[in-house]
Formats: structure tokens, sequence, C-alpha cells
């Protein structure tokens, strides 16, 4: 195949913000929270600090309504509070977002949560199955890490090829699949005292038709 293929997103990644780019709820009841249409809303406009009164104006709520579902979220973790300031002799709660997005992890579903252990290998759910694991794996090691101010090494890449042929689609799979197997019979080490597994993912599937890669 000619012409350049561009690797748009590989890097190795630890952030350690107040605000999370992305974070993943696993726990049943924050999920139970979060779902409410409203309370999404607010978290939506929580993306920047605000107040009761503030999102109440935007979302055209009364701000009691609002302040309510705001103690919720903040029992809940979902919103941080930023300062407390005077306003007409009371004092205003100015919060934030814990993330400016979120990602539900499949384990909130408990015994019904999917497991690659559970799909036959070679169906396309398997896939599904093998990336829900992923968050939830990918979500329990980043609180580790940043509940001990740790880095976690991860790798990323996502590009996008476009196959002229199904023979190129499948000339290309047995090319990967044998340089994969290739470069992990070389560097996996059984005996080494130190070494820790990693778990290696690599899936393919269409773009859908219409939708962006952001």
């Amino acid at each position: 195949m000619g012409g350049h293929i561009l690797i748009d997103n590989l890097y190795c990644q630890y952030k350690n913000c107040a605000v999370l780019d992305v974070e993943v709820i696993d726990e049943p009841d924050v999920a139970a929270v979060v779902l409410d249409p409203l309370r999404t809303d607010i978290l939506r406009t929580l993306v920047e600090p605000g107040s009761a009164t503030s999102v109440a104006a935007v979302l055209d709520e009364p701000r009691q309504k609002i302040n309510y579902h705001l103690r919720a979220l903040e029992a809940h973790g979902l919103v941080d509070l930023v300062e407390e300031r005077p306003r007409r002799g009371l004092t205003e709660r100015v919060v934030v977002a814990s993330a400016s997005s979120y990602v539900m992890a499949p384990s909130v579903l408990g015994a019904n949560a999917t497991s690659p252990a559970r799909v036959e290998r070679l169906s396309t759910r398997y896939l599904i199955a093998v990336a829900a694991r992923l968050i939830d794996e990918v979500a329990r090691l980043a609180r580790r890490a940043d509940a001990a101010e740790q880095q976690l090494a991860t790798l990323t890449i996502d590009t996008e090829v476009r196959f002229a042929s199904a023979a190129d689609r499948a000339a290309f799979t047995s090319e990967l699949t044998a340089t994969i197997h290739h470069l992990a019979s070389r560097y996996h080490d059984e005996t080494a005292p130190r070494g820790r597994r990693h778990r290696l993912v690599v899936a393919a599937h269409p773009n859908p038709e219409g939708t962006s890669d952001d």
C-alpha cells in the first residue's frame, strides 16, 4: 500500500490534576446518581466552576432544585468544592465537575458484566468484551497509581488504515499477527525475577460512516 500513514495518537501518559480529562465510573451507586438526565446536564455545565445559582440560570431550573442535585453529586465525588464566598448575606458554594467527561465501567453491572471468558473468541462481540475488560483494568490501575502518587505507564496506538481490497486487509492482518508474535516471543521472559506482565490488545474494526475520530 502506498501513501503516508500517520499514527495520530502514540503516547505514554500520566496526568494528575484536579479536573480529569476523563473519569471512569465503576461504582453502581455513583452510576445511578450520574445517569439522571438533569445531573448529566449539571456536570456538563460545571466543566468550568459554578454555583447553584449560575447553573440554574444556564439550565433554566429553580436554584433549590439544582442545589439538591449538586449535593447528591458532591456526596458521590462527582463535583468538588472550589471555594465558598459571601453572597447577599449567605455563603455561596462554587464547585466544579470532577472530570470534563465520563465513561461507565462495565463492572458496574456486577455479575451481568461481560467477560472475554464468556464470549466466543471468534465473534465480533469478543472485541467488545476485551474492550470492556480494558476499561475496568486500566481504571483500577489508574486509581492505584493516583493514590500512590506514581506514574502509570500506558501505551496507546490509534490510527486508521484504508484498505484497497479485502485481500489487502487479509494480508495486513497476517503480517501484523506475525510481527506481534515475533515481538512478544522476543521480549517475553517468564523467568525474570522482577518482571511484570503487561496485557497487549490489538484490535481493528470498520470506521462507522459519518463519525469523526475525536
